[in-house]
């Protein structure tokens, strides 16, 4: 079973619909017996930083992440599930995110004919082997939606990068903790691949 993370923030239900769409059993929940008997949990989500961490701290469920990553449970973030396992946001000054990688969140600059959020398709570059990535094509193209993005500490986490007036974190792996700035549920075949190999992990 796969436990989708329920903190009251959009963009779940598609979640749990590519995950079905995989053959996989899914379940929406913030139940902490339920997420241990996972085999794997998403924190999708899609909003603002300051809320997410209100939301995730309010239902308990900033201490169950951070077991999990000692369980060694694979965890995978999308869009703002991938900035919170960072340290902070300048979306939301003063919160303090999960810290499970070192990391800030930082706005897209202005730059001409740039408009954010950035919406649309954009190219992937591979780097570091991702397990996320197996089979996966370098310059395939995924979907963002966001106005900030990853800049991680440690360039060895970072799996693929996309280009937006800056090189932009655009994937991260470390240990059994995976995220994705783009949204592989709405990525088409190329998505559900990379959900799959997250999946088979």
């Amino acid at each position: 079973m796969i436990a989708i993370l329920d903190y009251d923030a959009g963009n779940i239900r598609s979640v749990e619909k590519a995950v079905k769409f995989l053959g996989k059993d899914a379940c929406i929940t913030r139940d902490k017996n339920e997420i241990f008997k996972a085999s794997h949990v998403i924190l999708p989500g899609v909003g603002s930083f300051g809320d997410a961490m209100e939301h995730l701290n309010a239902y308990g469920l900033t201490p169950i992440i951070k077991k999990l990553t000692d369980e060694k449970i694979p965890f995978l973030g999308i869009c703002l599930g991938l900035q919170v396992i960072f340290e902070s946001s300048e979306e939301s000054p003063g919160v303090e995110g999960l810290s499970l990688i070192p990391g800030k969140i930082i706005r897209i600059p202005d730059g001409e004919g740039l408009k954010i959020p950035h919406i649309g398709w954009n190219s992937l570059h591979l780097q570091n082997d991702g397990r996320l990535f197996k089979g996966i094509d370098e310059g395939a193209f995924t979907y963002f939606v966001h106005s900030y993005y990853l800049k991680a500490n440690d360039e060895n986490v970072v799996k693929a990068t996309t280009e937006y007036g800056v090189t932009i974190h655009a994937s991260v792996e470390k240990n059994n903790i995976f995220a994705c700035q783009f949204h592989p549920e709405k990525s088409g075949e190329i998505g559900l691949r990379i959900l799959n190999n997250f999946l088979s992990i």
